[in-house]
């Protein structure tokens, strides 16, 4: 049997050497001139040519993104009044960063494996979600498992029954198991309830929606658009670079499917968001390619409205108990990667700091690193949590404009886009969302749900 891949073993082509120096790439960042790949790798790492972070450096690349982020946006912090309800934990790509997943088969009604995770009916997502709108949230957001028995619709699934090697193209009819998921446009219409915002999507997702046909991506999501899909999550991105995901995803759409698939989204007049997960196997060179392609892919459609770093939670998950790695990124890490993304995205305004992935004390820090947005209410949030993460699945309205006045920042609600913004007086409560189709103002939940919640334990 081979030996798996351990930390000690991993080689690249690409890493973080330069004919660049620190000190030049900090002065084209502060005299705002557009950032090469190179000087990216220089600002991440605070020179090449000494090892580890030198502190000094570091806060001299912060100061000059924070000095950018007000520049660009000024002292607005924003959040959004949303809910996340991922449709399934059904999947059997085997990413080993992800411990979201449950493999697909234990939720087979035949299996005799008992699963631990769950499967929604589109008849549930759409309670979830009404009662969700009701309380006063903008938007959903969706991201779930590739469960076999997903299909993008009605079409499709009667292509992949008709198919002569479903193996092949991973698809299992929902009979098989003992809850079917229904189709993409099914969930996405149950989701889309008295105007919410439906954001949902991922490229990943889209390539397990057109799997069996020659059907492009931007036929794909046309058909989830006419659904009510109205942006995309550029999630599963990860690293943007080969090498990497060939260690980390190598069953994972590619990277030029992941730049194609979003493109098309775009496309079809869909505005997207985009991601960066760091800090497992890659180095400062890989996170600077990243960041260069997604700054092309906007260049190219203009439709991305916020850049989201996600801070790698080790625990948990397979890269960890395999020994391929042996921690997530530390601090100066975090730090460093949010500051460059604001200085080197010139084409892209917000940046988002995770109070999911770096809890409350530091995604503030963040916020003052050339972050301006500060994720949303997260009525329930699965992937985090189950990855080990420990800061909790709910930020209240007060707890927002608590944080954000504590560093003198303003407190804003907004809507997916941007476009709709809400100004919050810390000093005039009640504190509740305005901009969501049934919100008035009314906090998404009472007291008594809020001590609930805070007394349930979370999953191991």
């Amino acid at each position: 049997m081979e030996r798996p891949v351990t930390e000690a073993d991993l080689t690249f082509d690409h890493v973080p050497e330069t004919d660049q120096s620190f000190e030049n790439a900090l002065a084209k960042a502060r005299d705002g001139e557009r950032l090469a790949v190179d000087d990216a790798i220089e600002l991440l790492t605070t020179g090449t040519e000494s090892e580890g972070i030198d502190r000094k450096r570091k806060e001299r690349v912060l100061e000059a993104a924070d000095r950018r982020r007000a520049e660009q946006v000024g002292e607005e912090v924003t959040f959004i009044a949303n809910l996340n309800n991922n449709v399934t934990t059904a999947c059997n790509v085997g990413c080993l960063f992800c411990n979201f997943k449950d493999a697909a088969h234990t939720f087979e009604t035949e299996t005799e494996i008992e699963t631990a995770g769950f499967t929604k009916t589109p008849a549930e997502s759409r309670e979830i979600v009404s009662d969700a709108v009701d309380r006063g949230i903008y938007e959903v957001t969706s991201v779930s498992g590739l469960h076999p028995a997903f299909a993008l619709d009605d079409e499709h699934r009667e292509i992949l029954d008709d198919h002569p090697n479903p193996k092949a193209v991973n698809y299992k009819p929902p009979e098989r198991y003992d809850t079917s998921p229904g189709t993409y446009t099914d969930q996405i219409s149950a989701m889309s309830v008295d105007g919410v915002h439906v954001h949902s999507m991922t490229p990943e997702e889209a390539y397990h929606a057109r799997r069996g046909t020659d059907w492009s991506y931007e036929e794909v999501y046309r058909r989830l658009k006419d659904a009510g899909l109205d942006t995309v999550p550029g999630t599963a991105a990860e690293i943007l670079v080969e090498e990497v995901r060939e260690v980390i995803c190598p069953g994972k759409i590619s990277t030029d499917g992941w730049l194609e698939a979003m493109e098309a989204a775009a496309n079809v007049g869909l505005g997207m968001t985009a991601t960066i997960m760091y800090g497992h196997v890659e180095n400062e060179a890989h996170r600077a390619l990243h960041l260069k392609r997604i700054r092309d892919l906007q260049d190219r459609t203009g439709n991305i409205t916020e850049f989201v770093p996600l801070s790698f939670i080790h625990q948990n998950t397979p890269l960890f108990e395999h020994d391929v790695v042996s921690s997530g990124p530390s601090i100066d890490e975090d730090e460093l990667l949010i500051a460059v993304s604001r200085l080197f995205l010139d084409n892209i305004d917000h940046i988002q700091s995770s109070w999911v992935k770096y809890g409350d004390e530091q995604g503030l820090k963040m916020l003052n690193c050339g972050a301006d947005d500060y994720m949303g209410t997260i009525l329930s949030e699965e992937i985090t949590k189950r990855a080990g993460g420990g800061f909790g699945e709910f930020r209240s309205f007060e707890d927002y404009a608590e944080m954000i006045a504590s560093i003198g920042r303003i407190p804003v609600e907004r809507s997916t886009d941007y476009e709709q913004r809400r100004v919050i007086d810390p000093d005039d409560p009640p504190f509740g969302p305005r901009l969501g189709p049934k919100a008035d103002g009314t906090p998404l939940l009472t007291r008594a749900e809020r001590d609930e919640r805070d007394t349930v334990p979370a999953d191991d």
